[in-house]
Parts: structure tokens; C-alpha cells; sequence
């Protein structure tokens, strides 16, 4: 604890830019996203995991190899099993953007403080306060709000709920694979365990892309470099400069800045593509991340780790 507090009382400057370049390209992720819907969903994922794992190959190498090969077979079994379901979860999350608003999205999606506290009462009987259970209702009813000012006539609507389900299901699959990673990071460091997860993630996507016979060729030079931006962004630098931030900085509050992500992103649908919520949406979206930032601070009290949802 005194090493902890010495840490955080020496935060060097470079901290604060890592993280405002983190959150930078975590607001530009559903962006990037729209930009390159001249592929599909699955198109986009399977580059952006791609390029992730063989950008990190490299220096996993040189510096993780002896590490990842001292693995345990339970080890090897956890990150596999987290890469799955972070596969899984950028498919969806990429997808729900091609059926609902960039703010619907980016709200949905950094649900998971709340998913994780219900997943913990469910599978490891943590006791729920009366101010998680609190956050929890008001997120539902946020989510709710958000989720009938997007309903529109027809297909309009029909395809709004199916993206916003889509982002919540993103959510609870995040939420899951935290679940897994943290027991493999407690004893591992950071591109030790990011290289084989990522390595996993990229396989599953591209496998789910096979099954679905998606094309992976013939797209233009942007849509790749978009992937590629991608990739080199939310994936690599999002997670690291959290990562990094996480020794000098309390993981509360960092759960709380990434908060900031959905209304950045907001704010730049609204410039780039005339994306304007309705009133009821941006209730929802108030309410939903007002007691996303509750649970994670109320959390905080008795446990460290505090999901922060990154893509």
C-alpha cells in the first residue's frame, strides 16, 4: 500500500498526455468504424485483430517469450478462453454500429461496472449494497430511456433495438473476459498475457469470418488503413496508456475518465455524420452513465479492480 501511495504521489507528467491519447482514440474508435463500412463488420474486426497481434508479435519475442512458454496449462486455458470472448466482443460491438446511433453504442457498451457487479452476486455471492443495487436500477432504467427515444418506425426502429442489444450483449461478453483476464494478469505482465489474448482474439474472428464467408479482400487502401488505425489506436494504445495509468493512478478513477469516451464520440457522430439524439435518448444517456460512474466509485470502496471498458 505504501509502494502504491509513493507511486501515486510521483505520477510522472507523461501519465496525463498517455491518457488523453488513450481516451483520444477510444472516442475515435465507432468513428473510425462508420468510415469503413464500405466492408462489413466482420471485415473490420478480423484486420483490426489482425494487425493488433502482429504488431505486438515482435516485441512479445524478444521480451515475453520465455514468459508466455512458462505458462501453465490453466493459464494458457484462461487466456484462450478470454480471447474467445474478446473476439466475440469486438464482432458485436463493431456490428451494433451499423444498426444504432454512435452515442447509443458507446453508452451501451461501458456497462460492464454494472454487469460485473451483478455476475459477482450470480457466480461469486458478493453481497450487493444498497448503492450498487441503486446504480444497477438506475442504469436499467437509463437504458431504457435511451432505448425507446432511438425506437423509430419500421425497420428504422427494428434495427436501432437489435444494435443496441447487440452493444449490451458486447458489454456483459467484456464483462466476462475481464473476469478471466484478471486471474491470468495477477501473475503476469502486461504483453505477456496481451499477445497470446490478442493472438486468440484475432484467430476467433477470423474464424467466425470464414464460417460466415466473409470477405476479407478487395476492399480499398482506406478501409485498411482505417483497420490499421484501428488496430495501432483503441487496441494498442487505449489499453496501454490505461494500462500504464493504472500504477500511478486508483483504477475508481480511471473508470470514471473512461467515461468520457461515449460523449467524445458523441460529440464527433454529431460533427461528421449529423447524428443528433433525441431528448429521451440523451436522458438515458445521462441517467445510464451517471450510475455507471456510481457503481464504479461505490465498488471502489472494497475492491480494486474496477472494470474499464476499452475498445
Amino acid at each position: 500500500m505504501a509502494h502504491r501511495q509513493q507511486d501515486e504521489s510521483r505520477r510522472p507528467l507523461g501519465v496525463y498526455w498517455a491518457l488523453f491519447f488513450g481516451l483520444a482514440s477510444f472516442s475515435l474508435s465507432p468513428i473510425l468504424v462508420r468510415l469503413a463500412a464500405e466492408g462489413p463488420a466482420l471485415a473490420i474486426v478480423s484486420w483490426r485483430t489482425l494487425i493488433a497481434a502482429a504488431a505486438l508479435a515482435p516485441f512479445a519475442f524478444v521480451h515475453s517469450r520465455k514468459e508466455i512458454q512458462s505458462f501453465t496449462r490453466r493459464d494458457f486455458l484462461l487466456t484462450g478462453v478470454a480471447g474467445i470472448l474478446l473476439g466475440l466482443h469486438f464482432v458485436m460491438w463493431t456490428e451494433s454500429l451499423y444498426h444504432t446511433t454512435v452515442a447509443s453504442a458507446s453508452v451501451l457498451v461501458t456497462t460492464s461496472p454494472i454487469f460485473l457487479a451483478v455476475l459477482g452476486f450470480i457466480f461469486l455471492k458478493e453481497r450487493l449494497s444498497i448503492g450498487v443495487n441503486a446504480a444497477i436500477v438506475l442504469a436499467v432504467i437509463g437504458a431504457a430511456l435511451l432505448g425507446l427515444g432511438d425506437i423509430g418506425n419500421g425497420e428504422e426502429g427494428d434495427a436501432r433495438l437489435l444494435g443496441n442489444s447487440m452493444a449490451l450483449a458486447a458489454s456483459l461478453l467484456f464483462s466476462i473476459y475481464l473476469l478471466f483476464g484478471r486471474v491470468v494478469r495477477q501473475s503476469t505482465s502486461w504483453l505477456a498475457y496481451v499477445f497470446p489474448l490478442y493472438t486468440v482474439t484475432a484467430a476467433t474472428v477470423l474464424v467466425t469470418a470464414f464460417l460466415l464467408d466473409t470477405p476479407l479482400l478487395g476492399y480499398s487502401a482506406g478501409f485498411y488503413a482505417l483497420c490499421a488505425g484501428m488496430a495501432f489506436g483503441p487496441q494498442i494504445v487505449g489499453h496501454g496508456s490505461f494500462n500504464y495509468g493504472i500504477r500511478y493512478i486508483p483504477a475508481a478513477i480511471l473508470g470514471v475518465i473512461s467515461l468520457v469516451e461515449p460523449v467524445g464520440a458523441s460529440v464527433l457522430a454529431y460533427v461528421l455524420f449529423e447524428e443528433v439524439p433525441t431528448t429521451m435518448s440523451l436522458i438515458g444517456m445521462l441517467v445510464t452513465l451517471s450510475a455507471i460512474a456510481f457503481a464504479i466509485v461505490h465498488r471502489s470502496r472494497n475492491r480494486v479492480d474496477v472494470a474499464v471498458r476499452t475498445d
